[in-house]
């Protein structure tokens, strides 16, 4: 600063000494005059170097930093140094941006980046396969405006995007989506889509897969049944050993039949094609129902009871609730030791009406709790052998849980029994005797 100073006043004070020294010599007149052109001169100097100025901040990227004169020199020249190093700080981010897009490119995922009204304001190229959209001609265009699928929007609305999303059909080409939302930075998001459509694929091949080789097991199983059946009860058979190989044959066949039809029960359930078909369920008499049925598959080797806290109906399908609390019922009866007690319960909970399965049985150590709704996951192998099981009963209970939305509880401490409990949502809560209409 004070360099600038020193050079900035060197002139002025040279000018007035000059002009003092001729005033001394020649005069007032001449000393004025030669101030006075001297003055002039040095400011139509600076207004050249202003001209200038003004001239390349017009367009300072194209155009090179003026050399300029006098004290211009260093303010030109520190503007040229500004600008070398603003050159270089953006040339180092146009590579770090350029990287970023090539590593993003090469994801499996397509993204999105909105902004906090949900405007496009970047994508890669997956991200344009999976939504139709142009990079360059849809920056700043709504996300909805280019995604119109129903579940989407609401989706997007919600704003609850703890579980991904599954768009299936979202283009021509039948293109099967699953999508996740990020919140980051804020109010924006990024919008992660992965292509499903060959895994759809493949799971659909498995599940048809197992639903027809299930269908065509019935028939040659019913068949081999009722040929064992129809041995048992033959008068004349006398070795006590053959009627034993043929009763563990009638039991290994019975328990293949029910295997067969709790993978096609689990098929129908996967299948996203099967939509739920709603009704009005009256719960008190479907419990009282599977009540009675509980008591005959107990044969009175438990005290079961039944309590109905609540009249309230439910809103879903009979035959699946049926079928998921049959099963709740049935695993309780079969790990209740003889002469244990079993609950079933029907109560409101904070407006949610709830379902539960209370036994006093052998219970489930914690660590196997989390894996229970797995296919065939089995915390004791030999007993769920001895008592028929086929490993599918708390899956088939979760698939029915969620496509009513519903949650599934479970309360266990070995050697305490257990608690099994499906809560559902409050909208789908009936008082008893209202019909639902479609």
């Amino acid at each position: 600063m004070f360099d600038f100073w020193r050079r900035a006043l060197v002139f002025p004070f040279a000018l007035i000494f000059f002009a003092l020294l001729l005033w001394a010599v020649a005069g007032a007149l001449p000393a004025a005059l030669f101030f006075g052109i001297f003055l002039l001169v040095r400011l139509v100097i600076h207004l050249r170097q202003l001209a200038l100025l003004e001239d390349w901040l017009a367009d300072p990227d194209a155009r090179a930093v003026p050399d300029g004169a006098g004290l211009w020199e260093g303010v030109f020249a520190r503007l040229n140094r500004m600008m070398r190093l603003n050159r270089e700080e953006r040339a180092r981010h146009n590579a770090a941006l350029q990287h970023m897009e090539q590593a993003t490119s090469a994801l499996p995922e397509g993204v999105v980046m909105l902004d906090e009204a949900d405007h496009i304001e970047w994508c890669n190229p997956l991200a344009e396969q999976h939504f139709g959209l142009d990079c360059v001609r849809d920056i700043g265009q709504q996300i909805t405006y280019m995604a119109r699928q129903p579940e989407f929007v609401q989706y997007l609305a919600m704003r609850s995007f703890g579980e991904p999303l599954v768009l299936r059909g979202v283009r021509q080409d039948g293109l099967t989506l699953s999508i996740k939302l990020i919140p980051y930075s804020g109010n924006k998001k990024l919008l992660i889509s992965r292509d499903n459509t060959r895994f759809e694929r493949i799971e659909t091949m498995r599940r048809d897969f197992v639903a027809n080789v299930s269908h065509e097991l019935r028939t040659p199983l019913a068949v081999v049944n009722g040929f064992v059946e129809t041995l048992c009860d033959m008068p004349s058979l006398e070795n006590d050993m053959a009627r034993h190989a043929l009763g563990l044959m009638g039991e290994q066949t019975q328990r293949m039949a029910r295997l067969v039809n709790d993978l096609l029960t689990l098929s129908k359930l996967d299948n996203a094609l099967n939509a739920l078909r709603e009704e009005t369920v009256d719960m008190p008499a479907l419990l009282r129902a599977l009540y009675q049925e509980g008591q005959a598959l107990s044969g009175e080797q438990h005290a079961l009871r039944l309590e109905l806290e609540s009249d309230c109906a439910v809103l879903g399908n009979a035959e699946e609730l049926r079928s998921a609390f049959g099963n709740l019922v049935s695993n309780a009866i079969r790990y209740t030791p003889q002469g244990g007690e079993i609950v079933l319960r029907w109560q409101e909970q904070n407006d949610q009406p709830v379902f539960s399965v209370q036994d006093s049985g052998i219970g489930i150590a914690p660590q196997h709790i989390p894996r229970l709704t797995e296919r065939f996951y089995r915390v004791d192998h030999s007993r769920s052998r001895e008592t028929g099981g086929t490993g599918l009963g708390l899956a088939i209970v979760k698939h029915v849980a969620n496509r009513h939305q519903a949650r599934l509880g479970i309360v266990s401490e070995e050697g305490k029994g257990s608690t099994f409990s499906i809560a559902f949502p409050a909208r789908r809560r009936l008082p008893l005797g209202e019909e639902f209409q479609a």
